[in-house]
């Protein structure tokens, strides 16, 4: 072998042996993360009955309602009109619907319903008159939301009101 190659095979050499080495200072600390629990079930739609909702609503009817595991819309005029809806989000944080809801203009409160802690937030329309709100309750690595809207439509009933009344039902059924 000449010279100038045995010496810039030797160089490469200690070049990648400083960076395989196995000293313990050189892995950093180690950490632990405790896995969050999940919460109860809540079947679907919550346990939440048409009926129960519609009463709550201050609506006579509803013209389409979708149900399933995760989620349910009970909507009086089609997806732009007056709706209900309920979403179950399994191992998702609660705090980063809170900061999309301030985001988009929604200041939350925080709530509390039955010994849970979450939020609710509340959109008026220009002439101050509440038309949405969002309510939502922690469990576990879980949590559960209400969107209550009345759209363009004038309320019949102050949608954080409904959220709350909607949401004391479903955690009293929770499982």
């Amino acid at each position: 072998m000449r010279p100038g190659r045995w010496a810039a095979g030797l160089a490469a050499a200690a070049a990648l042996t400083a960076c395989g080495g196995t000293s313990d200072t050189a892995a950093g600390p180690t950490t632990t993360t405790a896995a969050a629990q999940p919460g109860p079930f809540f079947g679907v739609c919550g346990q939440l009955t048409d009926d129960e909702v519609r009463q709550a609503f201050a609506v006579p009817a509803f013209a389409t309602v979708t149900r399933n595991s995760v989620g349910c819309e009970w909507e009086v005029s089609g997806p732009t009109g007056p709706s209900v809806s309920f979403s179950w989000y399994r191992g998702s944080p609660i705090g980063r619907e809170r900061a999309g809801s301030e985001l988009i203009g929604r200041p939350a409160a925080d709530l509390e319903i039955a010994g849970r802690s979450g939020f609710e937030a509340l959109y008026q329309d220009a002439l101050g008159q509440p038309v949405l709100c969002e309510s939502a309750l922690q469990y576990g690595s879980d949590f559960v939301h209400l969107s209550v809207t009345y759209a363009d439509v004038t309320p019949t009933a102050d949608p954080c009101v409904v959220g709350r009344q909607l949401l004391e039902t479903v955690a009293e059924r929770a499982q």
